[in-house]
């Protein structure tokens, strides 16, 4: 198996944008990639696991919550270089969109926070495009979802 830094190949990254109301969840890294930044929830899909599976799994052990019915929110790829510009670290980031079910959400696993936040705040957390896109993307779908229910 591949190793993720200087991989042979992208890693199948899993992620969930869960909204409480108008609310994000937001977890700070506690490991490389990233460690120390704020992000979405998620993390690497098993072998045997469907997506939707690994989503639900990374927020419970990165959490501690449930969530609703799942969207397909935005795929992302994330490639971090090296000063030879060699890819360092590859992902390729599935992420979905949902809602808050259940849970108090807690710091867990490889997360050493977690924060409830309303999008016009996010300049406090220091979040990349790509996750305000992913936001807007989710955002966007559960809306979608929601019509589409009607």
């Amino acid at each position: 198996m591949t190793g993720r830094e200087y991989p042979d190949r992208p890693w199948v990254g899993i992620g969930c944008i869960v909204f409480r109301g108008e609310h994000v969840l937001l977890v700070r890294r506690g490991k490389p990639p990233r460690i120390g930044q704020w992000s979405l929830p998620g993390g690497a899909q098993h072998l045997g696991e469907t997506a939707e599976e690994a989503a639900r799994r990374e927020l419970r052990e990165e959490a501690g919550i449930e969530v609703g019915p799942m969207a397909l929110a935005i795929v992302v790829d994330s490639i971090s270089r090296d000063e030879a510009g060699r890819a360092l670290y590859h992902y390729t980031i599935i992420d979905f969109a949902a809602e808050w079910r259940s849970g108090e959400a807690r710091a867990g696993d490889d997360v050493s926070e977690v924060a409830w936040t309303l999008p016009v705040d996010f300049a406090a957390f220091d979040l990349t495009e790509a996750t305000h896109r992913a936001v807007a993307a989710a955002r966007a779908a559960l809306q979608r979802g929601a019509a589409a229910a009607t």
